[in-house]
C-alpha cells in the first residue's frame, strides 16, 4: 500500500507522527488534499481541521491554528503554533476565548486591535468547527 509520513507539530510537542494514506487541510486557497507523489509544496495554511486518513484507514482529526506546510514526495510536515488532537478540543474554553475575543472587539481603540480580536475569532470560529466534526466522526 502507498502511504506518506505525516508529521503535526505545535510549539510545544509532536501532536501527530505516523504513515498516512491521504491528508486534506485548509490551505490559504482553499482546501489542499495530499496524496503519496504529492509535488513538493510549501505553503501557509489557515486555521481549521487537519483531517489524517491514517494507514489503516481510520481518521484523525486535528485543529491547527494555521501554520506552514511543506510537502515532499512522501512526507508531509505541518507546524503550528497551536495544533490540538480532535479529543482534546474542549467546547467550554473554545466558547470563552470566543467570548473574550468578541468583547476584544468591541473595545477595540486601533485598526491593529481590531485585526487581532478578528483573527482570535476567526481561529476560535475554525476550533469549534474542528470541535462539530470530531463530534460527527465518533
Amino acid at each position: 500500500m502507498n502511504t506518506l509520513q505525516v508529521n503535526v507539530v505545535s510549539a510545544e510537542e509532536s501532536i501527530y507522527s505516523g504513515r498516512a494514506r491521504f491528508v486534506a487541510l485548509p490551505g490559504e486557497s482553499g482546501e489542499l488534499g495530499i496524496y503519496p507523489r504529492h509535488t513538493p509544496l510549501i505553503t501557509r495554511i489557515k486555521p481549521g481541521t487537519v483531517r489524517i486518513q491514517d494507514e489503516n484507514g481510520d481518521e484523525q482529526l486535528i485543529f491547527v491554528a494555521g501554520g506552514i506546510l511543506e510537502v515532499q514526495p512522501n512526507v508531509v510536515t505541518v507546524l503550528s503554533d497551536t495544533a490540538i488532537r480532535g479529543k482534546d478540543l474542549d467546547e467550554s474554553k473554545a466558547l470563552a476565548a470566543q467570548k473574550e475575543a468578541e468583547e476584544a472587539l468591541k473595545s477595540a481603540k486601533t485598526e491593529f486591535d481590531v485585526a487581532l480580536a478578528q483573527s482570535e475569532l476567526a481561529i476560535m470560529a475554525a476550533q469549534l468547527a474542528a470541535l462539530r466534526k470530531y463530534r460527527q466522526k465518533r
